[in-house]
């Protein structure tokens, strides 16, 4: 993933990191919700980081902390990021008004070569302070933007980000078919998880769009807030939503490139957040 991501939108405008957090809120307060409905601190950090909108995140954490709902948590990960032009732009226009939906940004900077190189191990340090759970998830995110990056690993980074995907993508899923039973799948249990994991993603939509309109109060550049519900995951499919929506209402606004900070942002905030999980839970 970190070899088919590019920073350059977030380092242009560092101050939509912040949306890419606020969508995480939906995380914890669903973490907080399947604890109300009586599911175990473990299931409850696994059930709530669907709302990351990041696959190999739910499966890396869920198989650590519940196992046993390793399926229904991967199936209800994967279809709600399948399900994003579904979900989201309901949410997007019910929290905007028409005029705000109108709000044009500033075009990005141009982004050095030496930027791109220094940001990936500056966040990798960062992070890693922040969330030390989080250190594989983070080691292998940037280092594959490294290699991406540096320009002199062209043929690793080709290859992380075309064969080596899509051959990991076949085997995990075939790994998570395999470890998924009956006698755990088909319970009533399996049901709450997509309830919680639907109300997760929306949740997390909802606080990066209301996110950015806070932000609107104290900056003197507006941010789009259509903008802020790609905080999620979900790359680039909520970029292209955000895009989608504001061009519905003017089809000369570019929200594309500006929805990419906060959309590449909610990665890193997506992995932070499984860290911080799995620091506090895995014990």
């Amino acid at each position: 993933i970190g070899a088919m991501t590019d920073f350059s939108t977030l380092l242009s405008n560092p101050k939509l990191v912040l949306l890419g957090a606020a969508a995480q809120i939906g995380v914890f307060l669903t973490y907080l919700g399947a604890l109300c409905l009586a599911f175990t601190p473990q299931q409850a950090g696994a059930i709530g980081i669907i709302g990351g909108a990041d696959g190999p995140t739910a499966i890396f954490l869920s198989s650590r902390l519940a196992p046993e709902l390793l399926g229904a948590i991967a199936i209800a990960a994967y279809s709600y990021m399948a399900l994003v032009p579904v979900i989201q732009p309901p949410i997007m226009r019910l929290l905007t008004t028409r005029e705000e939906r109108l709000i044009r940004m500033k075009p990005s900077r141009q982004v050095s070569r030496d930027e791109r190189i220094a940001f990936p191990i500056a966040a990798f340090l960062i992070c890693t302070l922040l969330a030390p759970g989080a250190l594989v998830l983070m080691g292998m995110l940037f280092f594959g933007n490294l290699i991406k990056e540096c320009t002199v690993t062209d043929r690793l980074a080709l290859t992380a980000r075309s064969a080596m995907i899509d051959i990991v993508t076949i085997l995990l899923g075939f790994c998570v078919g395999a470890s998924t039973n009956a006698q755990h799948f088909l319970e009533a249990k399996s049901i709450l998880i997509f309830v919680l994991g639907a109300l997760a993603f929306a949740v997390a939509t909802a606080c990066g769009v209301i996110f950015a309109k806070l932000m609107n109060l104290v900056i003197s550049d507006p941010i789009n807030p259509l903008v802020g519900a790609a905080g999620v995951s979900a790359v680039p499919d909520s970029a292209r939503v955000v895009h989608m929506v504001g061009q519905k209402e003017d089809p000369n606004n570019y929200l594309l490139m500006h929805a990419m900070a906060p959309n590449v942002a909610g990665v890193i905030g997506s992995a932070i957040a499984a860290g911080i999980l799995w620091s506090q839970l895995g014990n």
